[in-house]
């Protein structure tokens, strides 16, 4: 009698062993990249999305970026002076907290923060995240756009959206083959935080309020072997 795929055992060791692995060769690439780049950032991401890092790191070919666990990524840097990899690094150390990451490039650093002081990307929020705006459908006539345009400018939804409306807590009613509201609905309000039935309705009507950004928060330069703090906008505050 084959065995049930339910009762396959999973050896922690091996999956210990996987992790291991994977973290020493991110202590060992780290390292390397030090020893071959002049200018190591350390950088912040809000509202995440892989498919903008993406594209960061296409812009940025020549250099290497590393987004991984942040004990990892600091023991490679060193804890102290007395386990650095090189002078001072270890300074950059202390920045390696929350959504952050490493990016080592011999592009000059005036360059870097100009780069990313003007990037930005516009997304849908994702449920947990808190809205940065009010959104309210208007009563009457649902419009795709939710009353963000004049009805001469935009059109209604479809009627074969209704139920999913309706299902998402918006108390829809169909008349006459229209879509309606009876009273304005507040789909949210700036501020608290969204459930995915609110994401939900804010990208069926199109409002992205998510800002994907690459903040630069600090840099170790090889030439002067010091930590440079980097302020908001992208100014430098002072070096360490």
């Amino acid at each position: 009698m084959p065995k049930s795929k339910r009762a396959k055992v999973v050896h922690l060791s091996k999956t210990e062993k996987k992790g291991k692995e994977l973290n020493q060769n991110l202590f060992a690439n780290i390292r390397s990249a030090a020893d071959t780049h002049q200018h190591i950032f350390v950088f912040a991401v809000s509202n995440m999305r892989n498919t903008y890092l993406k594209d960061v790191r296409a812009q940025f070919a020549d250099s290497r970026f590393f987004f991984g666990k942040t004990k990892v990524m600091a023991k490679a840097l060193g804890s102290g002076p007395e386990d650095e990899h090189l002078p001072n690094l270890h300074k950059l150390s202390k920045y390696l907290t929350g959504n952050v990451g490493l990016l080592f490039t011999d592009r000059e650093p005036a360059e870097v923060l100009e780069y990313f002081g003007n990037y930005t990307e516009t997304d849908f929020a994702r449920a947990g995240t808190s809205a940065t705006q009010d959104f309210v459908v208007p009563a009457g006539v649902v419009y795709s756009r939710g009353g963000e345009l004049a009805p001469d400018e935009d059109e209604p939804v479809p009627h074969s959206v209704e139920t999913t409306l309706r299902k998402w807590g918006m108390p829809t009613r169909l008349d006459k083959g229209k879509v309606m509201l009876d009273e304005e609905y507040v789909v949210c309000r700036e501020g608290k935080e969204l459930n995915s039935h609110q994401t939900a309705l804010l990208k069926m009507f199109g409002v992205a309020t998510a800002e994907f950004r690459v903040k630069i928060v600090a840099y170790w330069s090889a030439a002067g072997q010091e930590v440079t703090v980097v302020g908001e906008g992208g100014v430098v505050d002072g070096s360490e």
